[in-house]
């Protein structure tokens, strides 16, 4: 006898876009479809890549797929998104990416030479991030039937310390630090679709986070917990720790910097730039005393240079996150029920 379908089909009969946009529908599909259908204790880490112990070394391993719409935008394409999406989802877990399988979903009518730039991009990439790409496979659709191209990546890196860096490592007390400014990738790829102009012409964040955290570990702070902030944002980056984690996050907004032309941008548009997604920002969580060392690390770097603190680990507050507003009220964060702006990932 087969089980029944966890979530109603009276409820969402079909799947929505809203379903792949970080929010509540999409963690709602995760949790009471797949993780109720494979259950197991690594799928339960909860982490953008699962640590896995091998009889001589411990991995991590990730897999991701990409589908955002323009294939090239402001900072990037879909073929660097692709490899440096996955570096930064092994990097996240502490562990040195090392190799990667990628997956080509090609639409019959896609120019050649468009797929052979692509091609090139991924090539500078998987250089720059010192991974190799060692497997992969090719398929084409009708025509029609696939926006041009979708690809998926699967990554393995080496844990290269003993040390689990993922949720359950969160502690009371602990400081929460974020690498940079928000909302620049949502924002770009939005704009340049939208044919939206600003003062100055808005780049993607796109970047690989590997070497910067390999700064941080090298330097010997301790790290309990990192994740990069791609669909869904800052915000529901926070939520789904904190949920996983079991403790509970205040966040200072006054802290959390933003770019002129993203803040007038979310203004104008009325998004909250908490929930707009990025890829080359991300938060970490590290004891007190690891602090002001973590902070000069990050602000040494190029993608860490406006590295700031936003908040802290606590053991009991009336929501698992808490924002303190500008004006000092507070305000319970929650996942936003679909998602902002759709295809940018």
């Amino acid at each position: 006898m087969n089980p029944i379908c966890p979530i109603p089909i009276q409820k969402y009969p079909h799947i929505l876009l809203s379903h792949g946009g970080g929010g509540k529908m999409m963690s709602q599909l995760i949790q009471e479809m797949f993780i109720s259908a494979f259950d197991n204790p690594l799928l339960k880490q909860g982490h953008d890549s699962a640590l896995i112990d091998l009889p001589q070394n411990r991995i991590a391993l990730t897999t991701d797929s990409y589908v955002i719409n323009p294939l090239f935008f402001p900072g990037g394409d879909i073929a660097s998104l692709a490899i440096y999406g996955t570096v930064n989802d092994l990097a996240m877990a502490g562990a040195r990416p090392l190799y990667l399988s990628v997956g080509f979903i090609l639409e019959e009518g896609l120019c050649m030479e468009t797929l052979w730039n692509l091609i090139l991009s991924m090539r500078e990439a998987a250089e720059r991030c010192q991974v190799k790409i060692v497997t992969g496979d090719t398929k084409v659709v009708n025509r029609g039937k696939g926006d041009g191209i979708y690809i998926n990546t699967s990554g393995v890196g080496l844990l290269e310390t003993k040390h689990s860096i993922c949720p359950q490592s969160i502690q009371e007390g602990d400081v929460i630090l974020l690498s940079g400014d928000l909302g620049r990738h949502g924002v770009a790829v939005m704009a340049f679709r939208e044919g939206l102009e600003f003062e100055t012409k808005l780049q993607s964040d796109l970047a690989p986070l590997h070497d910067l955290v390999k700064c941080l570990m090298d330097s010997g702070v301790v790290i309990h917990c990192m994740r990069d902030l791609t669909r869904g944002g800052l915000g529901s980056a926070l939520i789904e720790l904190a949920e996983t984690s079991k403790f509970f996050f205040e966040i200072e907004e006054k802290s959390i910097p933003l770019c002129e032309d993203v803040e007038a941008a979310c203004e104008i548009l009325g998004l909250d730039p908490l929930f707009v997604a990025n890829e080359g920002r991300f938060v970490l969580f590290v004891s007190p005393q690891d602090q002001e060392k973590a902070l000069n690390i990050l602000r040494s770097h190029p993608l860490g240079e406006n590295a700031v603190k936003i908040g802290e680990v606590k053991s009991q507050l009336i929501a698992p996150v808490i924002l303190k507003s500008k004006i000092g009220v507070a305000r319970i964060l929650d996942f936003i029920s679909g998602e902002q702006l759709p295809r940018i990932c």
